[in-house]
Order: C-alpha cells, then structure tokens, then sequence
C-alpha cells in the first residue's frame, strides 16, 4: 500500500511539474500584471477642464457614455506616460478588437466595450491576476462555469479569446438588462452585480457617478480607466503614438482535431515555432489539443501556411509520419506595370523647344484649318513632319508657311 501511495505522489508531482511548464512557456514574452493598467493617481479637479479632450470623447461617444472629468483625465495622463506599451497594445489589438466585436455584435451589445479587455489584461490571454482571474477577459473560475466556460487539466477557456468573449458578452448583456445603464453594467463586472446592486440601494441613484463613491476602491478607478482607454484608443494619433507591428496574424483559420495531438507537431507541420502556435491557442495549458471523434477541438492556425494544411491532416490521422521539412512557397514579385505610351516629338519649334504631341496612331483623319493655320503649323501641333504633310496634300502647294484657308481638310495620313 505504501509503494501504490508513493507511486501515485510521483505520477502527480510529474504531471504538476508538466502543466507548470506548460503555462511558463505559454506566458513567455507576457506581463502578467494586470493592475498595471489602473492607475489610482487622479489630477487636481483645476487642471482637467481641458474642453478638447471632453469635445473629443463626445465626438466619439455611442451607446456608452464618456464623460469627463478630473478622474477620467487622471487615467488619459497615466496612459499617455506609457507610450511604448500603449504601442504595443494598439497593435495588439489589430488582431483581437476583430474577435471581440464579432462577439459582441451577435450578442447585440455596443462594441466599443471591446476597450475594457485593455483594461483587464492589456490584451494578454495569459494574464492571472493576484486573485486568479485568468484570460484576456479576466474570469474568476465561478464566473467562468456560470457562463459555460470549461476548465480542466488540459484547457483553460478562460484564455481563449473567442470563448472568454463570448462569456464577457453575455456577462454585460446580463448586466444591463439588470440595471439599464452601462457605465453600471461595466462597474459590475470588476466589482460584482451584488456591490452595484448595494451601492444603488444605499444612494437610490441608478448612475455610476452617484453611487462611484461606495463602490470597492478598485471599482471607482475601474470606469474611468475605461473611458479613458476609450480616448486613447481614438486619439492615440493625436499624440504621436505609433503601433507596433503586429506580432499576430491578422488571417486565421480555424481547423477542429479530433485526436489527442501535441502541439508541436501541429506547428511542426505547419511549419511554425511552438511559441507562435502557443500565442494562437493559448486555452491549452499542456500543449496537447485533446479532441476526439465525440468532442473534436478547434486549433487556429494562420491563412498563410493554407498549402500545408493537407500535411497538418496527415500528420494528426497518422501518429508516426515523418513531417516534412517546412519550406515556404517562392510567390515571384508583381510584374511591372507596361510603360506608358510614348509620345513622338514635333520637328523644332522656332526657339529650338520641343513640343510633345499625341502618338501617330491616336490622330485623326483629317484637320479642318482655322484662320491663321499653315502646313507648318499644322505638322508641328501633331508631330509630324511637314514634308510628309505636304507630300500628302500636294494640292496645297509646298510652302509651309503661307496662311491656308479657313475651312479645309488635311489629310493628316499617308493616302
């Protein structure tokens, strides 16, 4: 009995060990710090009637309000001091705000709350909080269940972007058909239904700024931050931040497995780095897609390797196939464009300036002259030469300067 106790301590110390692991390399690269982004420094209520910020947020304001004041400003100042991670954040959200706002438009919310992730982790799906909220949507493992979100061994959706926002969606939907106002259903989610509920029985307002004062510490800084992330996400221009180039594919695909699959053969067929495979899928806290036949698992994979997707099915049906190396598809550079057509230049004009006219091919037939018209004139307006014109129109003499009548037809081609 005691060698089977000791035999099963082990087996679990090794899996422990192994998921530990997992989650190490998945948060590679990542600031797990998801306070770093509430500021609790507010301004002096003197310095923050700046009318242009306040005309700004009204001019981008929707279903959400914005208001201003010296809370709001406190947070667009802080957030303005972080240039290089609001860089990089920006051009994070390149490839997230999209899986966001399609969550959001079919569970019909304003999809401009797709800010408030930046306030949760800062767009980090690997972000854990001091009190275990885990994604890029922040859930406590409760929520989490409450609104379908599976936790096991093997996956964490907390972490997966499409289902956490799709959780989060339905969270706030479910908050504002409790209270009736956003500002209060975003409160909500930092704080709890119950605390706003409280808040607005305690005041007997039904507004965020009403009842801010009685609301957990965190939770006054909570709304604000948001509407201040709010500003610097439309504005960021206006201050001279510029986005980092995106790390993340902005064409994914999405495939389903239906076998237990370690995630490195999966990047290995697609010819990617694990790192990059982990970043797309970052709910697998062992590295391993466990699909099978009954419950298959979605992967996303990036458009881009689509030519080797035939290989990435053959590699997860059959366990010992040997992956061939990854070599990219040459794709030759663009044709040039054809040169425009080149236009053929008159004979000398007096002042030995060179007049450009239109190729042969696009002239006319004929010229009807107008008063003050000569051979010569004539063969210098299309660029021809005028003992061709003359040879032409033999019936108009051979001298290129002398006035013809107004009214006739020159033959500008050869018969």
């Amino acid at each position: 009995m005691r060698r089977f106790c000791t035999l099963v301590i082990c087996v679990l110390l090794v899996q422990t060990v192994k998921v530990n692991k997992a989650l190490a390399f998945q948060s590679a690269g990542y600031r797990a710090d998801t306070t770093a982004l509430l500021p609790i420094k507010e301004v002096a209520e003197s310095k923050y009637q700046n009318v242009i910020y306040k005309r700004r947020l009204d001019s981008v304001q929707k279903d959400v309000p914005l208001d201003y004041n010296q809370f709001v400003q406190g947070y667009i100042d802080n957030y303005m001091g972080r240039r290089d991670e609001m860089s990089r954040i920006i051009g994070l959200s390149k490839y997230y705000f999209p899986i966001y706002e399609k969550a959001f438009r079919e569970a019909g919310i304003p999809d401009e709350i797709k800010y408030l992730s930046i306030v949760e982790s800062a767009l980090n799906p690997n972000a854990v909080s001091r009190v275990g909220a885990a994604g890029p949507w922040q859930f406590m493992s409760e929520t989490a269940k409450i609104y379908n979100l599976k936790m096991t061994d093997y996956v964490d959706e907390r972490r997966d972007p499409i289902q956490a926002s799709q959780a989060a969606a339905a969270y706030l939907k479910d908050a504002y058909m409790q209270f009736g106002d956003w500002l209060l259903a975003i409160a909500s989610y930092n704080c709890g239904k119950s605390n706003v509920q409280n808040a607005m029985e305690r005041t007997g307002a039904n507004d965020y700024w009403s009842i801010r004062q009685y609301l957990p510490a965190e939770t006054r800084g909570y709304v604000p931050a948001y509407i201040a992330i709010s500003y610097v996400m439309n504005y960021y221009q206006r201050h001279n931040i510029i986005p980092q180039s995106g790390e993340l594919p902005l064409q994914t695909d999405t495939l389903m497995v239906n076998r237990f699959v370690p995630m490195s053969r999966i990047a290995s067929a697609l010819g990617l780095d694990l790192k990059d495979m982990v970043v797309l899928n970052p709910s697998y806290r062992q590295l391993i897609v466990n699909g099978t036949s009954a419950a298959p698992r979605k992967i996303v994979v990036p458009v881009s390797r689509k030519e080797r997707f035939a290989i990435l099915a053959q590699a997860i049906d059959n366990p010992n196939m040997v992956i061939p190396p990854y070599r990219p598809v040459y794709m030759p550079p663009p044709a040039p464009p054809k040169p425009a057509v080149v236009q053929q230049v008159a004979q000398v004009a007096p002042g030995n300036t060179p007049v450009a006219t239109a190729p042969v091919s696009n002239l006319p037939a004929y010229h009807t002259t107008v008063k003050g018209d000569s051979l010569g004139s004539i063969a210098t307006k299309y660029g021809l030469k005028v003992e061709d014109l003359m040879q032409w129109n033999k019936q108009l003499g051979n001298n290129k300067n002398i006035p013809l009548v107004a009214g006739l037809s020159v033959s500008l081609h050869k018969g």
